[in-house]
Order: C-alpha cells, then sequence, then structure tokens
C-alpha cells in the first residue's frame, strides 16, 4: 500500500501561508522505514476537492489529508469526502464526548454549561463526518479528526496535524515499519550533462532489477556555498541495501571511466564531502 497527501486550502496556493505539511509528512514516514509516493495540492473548491477524492479512494493508497474540517464557510472537506463515497454526515458520538470535554474546559462561569448554545453547536458541528467514520484523537484541543476507508484527515495546524498524523502512524500501522529494508547512496558529479551519464544510468538499472537510479541535476548552489556552488549532479541509487551496495560500485567505476569529476556528499553524521578518486 502506497502513502499519499493531499493538502488543502487556498492560502497555500496563493502564498499566504507556506505549506510545511510535505516535509513533515516525508520525515514521518521515514523514521518509521515508510516513503510518501505522492502528494497533491487543492485549494478550496468543493468540486475540485470531492474529484480529488474520488480518485484517492479508488487508488487504494493510505492517505493523509490536511486542512479544511473546520466549521468556517471555506471549509469543505468533511462535505467532499461525504459527497466522494455517497454517504451522509452525521455527529460522530466520540466526536460528541471529545468536543464536550472541550466546551467544559472553556467554560469559565459558575453557571452549568449550556451545550445547546450557538456557540457550542458551532463546535459539535466540528464533529460531524462522513457515517461509517472513526475519529483521531487531537491532543491539543480535543476537537478530533477523522478517518474513513484508508484516509486520515486532520487540521491545518501543524502544532494539531503532525501528532495526529503520528497517532495513526503508530496505531495504525506499526506493523509496516521498517518491513522494507531501504538503502540509497549517491555522489556529485560535477561538470558532465546528464546525456553522457544516461547510457550508464540505463545500465544499471538494468544490471540491478529493483534497484532505481536518481539523478537530480544543480546549476550551482551560491547559497549553500563550498563545493555545492558549482555546476553538478546528484547521482546516485536506492533500493534494497545489499543491491545498492554493488549498484554503487557500479555506478562509481562507470562515472570514473566517464572522466566525471567525482565527490561523495556529506553523509547523516554531517562530515564535509570527500573527493573521490
Amino acid at each position: 500500500m502506497a502513502f499519499g497527501v493531499i493538502i488543502i486550502g487556498d492560502e497555500i496556493l496563493s502564498g499566504r501561508r507556506q505549506d510545511k505539511h510535505l516535509p513533515k509528512i516525508i520525515e514521518l514516514l521515514r523514521a518509521r522505514g515508510l516513503a510518501l509516493e505522492w502528494a497533491e495540492y487543492v485549494g478550496d473548491d468543493p468540486q475540485r476537492i470531492t474529484a480529488t477524492l474520488r480518485r484517492s479512494f479508488a487508488s487504494g493508497d493510505i492517505v493523509f489529508s490536511t486542512g479544511g474540517i473546520g466549521a468556517t464557510p471555506d471549509d469543505h472537506t468533511r462535505q467532499c469526502v461525504a459527497a466522494a463515497l455517497g454517504v451522509p454526515l452525521a455527529l460522530h458520538p466520540d466526536a460528541r464526548t471529545a468536543i464536550s470535554e472541550r466546551i467544559v474546559d472553556l467554560h469559565k462561569g459558575s453557571d452549568p454549561v449550556d451545550f445547546d448554545s450557538p456557540e457550542s453547536q458551532r463546535r459539535f458541528h466540528m464533529g460531524t463526518f462522513p457515517v461509517g467514520s472513526e475519529i483521531i484523537p487531537n491532543g491539543y484541543n480535543k476537537i478530533p479528526g477523522f478517518s474513513i476507508r484508508e484516509h486520515y484527515f486532520v487540521p491545518g495546524f501543524p502544532v494539531m496535524a503532525w501528532p495526529m498524523m503520528e497517532w495513526v502512524l503508530d496505531t495504525k500501522y506499526a506493523h509496516l515499519h521498517h518491513q522494507t529494508p531501504h538503502a540509497e547512496k549517491s555522489l556529485l558529479v560535477f561538470e558532465m550533462p546528464e546525456s553522457t551519464l544516461t547510457p550508464l544510468m540505463e545500465h544499471i538499472e538494468q544490471d540491478f532489477p529493483g534497484v532505481r537510479v536518481f539523478s537530480l541535476p544543480s546549476v550551482g548552489d551560491a547559497e549553500r556555498g563550498g563545493i555545492y556552488a558549482r555546476r553538478h549532479i546528484d547521482l546516485g541509487v536506492k533500493g534494497e541495501p545489499e543491491a545498492v551496495a554493488a549498484a554503487f560500485v557500479k555506478l562509481r567505476e562507470g562515472v570514473h571511466l566517464l572522466g566525471g569529476d567525482i565527490v561523495e556528499p556529506a553523509e547523516a553524521d554531517g562530515s564535509e564531502p570527500r573527493a573521490g578518486s
């Protein structure tokens, strides 16, 4: 099962807010030996959200969705999920319990808590989910997210969303953690066009089934500076660790035979890049 993420909100597409969810979900998955296969950004347009979700539900993937589950007029995610699945919305009993606790926490007066007040009803509205959903607990303010059909819907606020996504990964998918051994090795090749390296990359993938070659060219990163300021290609292989180790040897030898100027990038311990032979 592949992992995907849908990030919803006009504010992301307009640039009013910078998305922080994509790098975070990559980090959360990587820490558990998992990987993100795809990501989509969608604005606050109900028809587009519904169409995106229909495709997503049909994929069979495990999908996180951030944003649009509040109670303001621009929050459409709950309604779009219901439309995509053809089910009604209803106040989830576990959500009602959690939101009631939140209302009590916020109550500062001596009078009894009025669960029927307009303000309370607006809060309960945030627990109205597509029928068949389960709740995702929210340790920040108790207003839950929800899940249905391997899709997990959390708020747009990172302080809430990220712990909720961690809870999902550790509660629902602990059996998938670190199940597929994975390794990645790369080197920097300077002043050489990708077209020169392409035949080598093709041979590596042919000779090592299951190993994928990646090539990330850069015209030079002046901001990072140092050796990275030169025009270079981050060239590497990823996949099953033993195959990657053998493929990397062949990759390095091949670049050397092509006359490439090789430098191995910094390792995870933060060491400086070291020159190749």
